[in-house]
């Protein structure tokens, strides 16, 4: 760059790391990852080269319809006859002011997002037109957020993604083999066995680490062609210089790859090979990067002596606040110039070339490019990854585990002493204490494993959206792993509470009416955790999540029995009662505490309940009911399990539509 750049005099060393003593335990839990590793041999598999080319595209908004806008308003003109070329062993900057078109650009490339959009125009790889399918195929997709889960060890995200992604015909221990190879390429060896981390919760790998991550699970398929969105977004200076060395040493493979940047520092900037530079929707630049100072040079716009190129190219390309007509009248002349270029010749001459003769290129491309099964992997290795790591994530998590059992016993220890009774002769003021225990039993049941779910659940959407896009695994494999895995908790707690309070509070000392109340809790618990999926499969966010919850859950807990006599339920809201699992538990277990009992002490007051049918009857409860409730209570379980499974389909089909 003449010495507009400052070298730092950083090295491949910055992510290039030697093995380091002693990390390279496999983790106990890891079914997968089975005895201490060996060292294997390299086998660095042969890339296609790759051209991408985009010819004449044009992309329009489409107006939402509505009362207010009565098709007055006009499409939106975004890209504007765009046309460019992206060459293998090469790294190209998509960079422009914002508003230019870079995102929509990105998107259209990798046939993401486009249900809003008109597009026309003509996208092809080494000649041969793509759609989404064929593009998926053979390209990775890094986006600006990383989302991991973050329980897991870096290893072991790699070590799944690795069993799911790569090609079917692979070994186990040639996919765990190019897992190793990943990790020392991009310099993730010192942090292999250290957990992602979960902001605010579980301390872990740092900004930089994670987005090499983000690299290194794209690199297990070997993508020839690669997409990253703002790959340096939120990082640091040696941070972002240590990702594009990432970048550029992947690009020595042969690899392809496209990055939008927003203003990279002069170091950074360095890197890259080539720029494609937006704006307005046109393209202002495409090429060498030497070659674009010369031309905003011959355009009147000389890069300062020891100034950033890419700050000068988007302060030159902006539109000032104040200075539109000034600044959209030079950038139009910087856009027509460089259409009128030996260069932009060049790059439509050469995409001609190849889309008139594809054949010359392709070869093996094709049987690239060929339609396949949306999953590398089959659903019996889904299912047991998935399981593998759902099971891991909860153990590890504080939230679920240590938090939520200590919770419980702390809770039933309080509780029991608040109601503590020791024998079963009951009195009048003991009808209103153990029904109460009931009610408490039943509600916080409930609440504990609804608001479980609530805090957890809508965390693992996105991960579950992004990883089913890119084909690591289906919906259902997702969702019956995570019920499975949920199971042994939901009944482990209520049992655990149970045990505690049952006996402390005075409900009736029998054994079997324990075992009934337990598995009556068992079922309750069961149902809210379900009601919570609902809630968060349709719930756009955690906080939404939690805000949504209390308004649901408070017509329920009316209606079920504790502050609304069950007789004297509306006949408009009769259905809110038979959709309440705080009914059928209520009525459950309020007629496996009375129904033996047969004396209660009586005052001279002529109300008072003497016997446990008393106490059923004036509560509207019917002990014919028992095996009833119990079937509807397992109704419910299964269709709220139902319910959410749907939702999580529906979100997940049309967001990769």
């Amino acid at each position: 760059m003449n010495g507009t750049f400052a070298n730092k005099g950083y090295s491949d060393d910055v992510i290039t790391l030697n093995d380091t003593p002693g990390k390279n335990k496999v983790h106990p839990s890891d079914p997968e990852l089975g005895a201490p590793r060996e060292r294997l041999e390299s086998t660095v598999e042969e890339l296609d080269p790759v051209t991408l080319t985009w010819k004449d595209v044009n992309v329009y908004s489409i107006p939402k319809k509505g009362c207010c806008n009565r098709g007055a308003e006009e499409p939106k003109h975004i890209l504007k006859t765009v046309s460019g070329m992206i060459k293998p062993g090469k790294l190209t900057a998509f960079m422009g002011a914002s508003g230019a078109g870079k995102s929509t650009l990105m998107n259209l490339l990798t046939f993401r997002n486009r249900g809003a959009l008109k597009v026309e125009g003509d996208i092809r790889v080494n000649g041969v037109p793509v759609d989404k399918s064929k593009i998926a195929n053979i390209s990775a997709y890094v986006q600006q957020d990383d989302l991991f889960v973050g329980t897991m060890t870096v290893r072991e995200q790699l070590t799944f993604r690795a069993l799911l992604r790569m090609d079917n015909r692979k070994s186990r221990k040639e996919r765990l083999q190019k897992v190793e190879e990943v990790l020392h390429e991009l310099g993730l060896k010192k942090c292999a066995d250290t957990m992602i981390g979960v902001p605010g919760r579980i301390k872990g790998i740092s900004g930089g680490e994670m987005k090499r991550l983000s690299f290194a699970s794209e690199l297990l398929t070997n993508p020839p062609l690669m997409f990253c969105d703002e790959a340096t977004s939120g990082l640091d200076s040696f941070m972002a210089h240590s990702v594009i060395q990432s970048l550029k040493s992947m690009v020595k493979q042969g690899r392809t790859i496209l990055c939008t940047i927003h203003q990279p520092s002069s170091d950074v900037f360095e890197l890259f090979d080539e720029v494609f530079l937006l704006a307005e929707g046109r393209v202002a630049f495409s090429g060498p990067v030497n070659d674009a100072l010369n031309f905003f040079k011959s355009n009147g716009h000389s890069c300062p002596m020891n100034y950033n190129p890419a700050d000068h190219f988007i302060i030159t390309l902006a539109i000032v606040p104040g200075r539109e007509t000034e600044c959209r009248e030079r950038v139009q002349k910087i856009c027509d110039n460089f259409e009128a270029s030996p260069a932009c010749k060049e790059i439509k001459d050469k995409t001609s070339d190849l889309s008139n003769h594809p054949e010359e290129h392709l070869k093996q491309m094709m049987e690239t490019l060929k339609d396949s099964s949306r999953y590398d992997a089959s659903i019996f290795q889904q299912m047991k990854s998935v399981f593998w790591r759902s099971w891991v994530t909860n153990l590890r998590d504080p939230m679920v585990v240590r938090i939520k059992f200590i919770q419980t016993i702390f809770f039933a220890l309080v509780l029991g002493l608040v109601y503590l009774k020791t024998n079963d002769d009951y009195d009048q003021d003991d009808i209103m204490n153990l029904n109460g225990v009931i009610f408490i039993i039943i509600t916080n049941l409930s609440f504990n494993h609804l608001f479980s779910v609530l805090n957890v659940f809508p965390l693992e959407v996105p991960i579950f959206m992004r990883e089913y896009g890119t084909g690591l695994y289906s919906i259902g494999v997702y969702y019956l792993s995570k019920t499975i895995v949920e199971i042994p908790f939901l009944i482990i707690i209520p049992i655990i509470f149970m045990s505690i309070l049952y006996w402390m509070s005075g409900l009736i000392h029998d054994a079997s009416a324990f075992l009934v109340a337990t598995g009556v809790a068992i079922v309750i618990s069961n149902a809210a955790a379900s009601f919570g999926y609902v809630i968060s499969a349709a719930a756009p966010s955690t906080t939404a999540a939690l805000a949504i919850a209390p308004a649901l859950m408070i017509p329920f807990l009316l209606f079920g029995g504790f502050f609304l006599n069950s007789g004297s339920t509306p006949d408009y809201l009769i259905w809110l009662k038979y959709m309440s699992w705080f009914f059928y538990g209520n009525e459950m277990l309020v007629v496996n505490q009375w129904d033996d009992v047969t004396q209660i002490t009586c005052t001279s007051s002529p109300s008072c309940l003497s016997n446990g049918d008393l106490v059923i009857s004036s509560l509207n409860f019917n002990k014919d009911n028992f095996l009833m409730d119990l079937g509807l209570l397992f109704a419910l379980v299964a269709a709220f399990r139902i319910i959410a499974f749907i939702i999580l389909l529906v979100r997940a089909k049309r967001s990769h539509s």
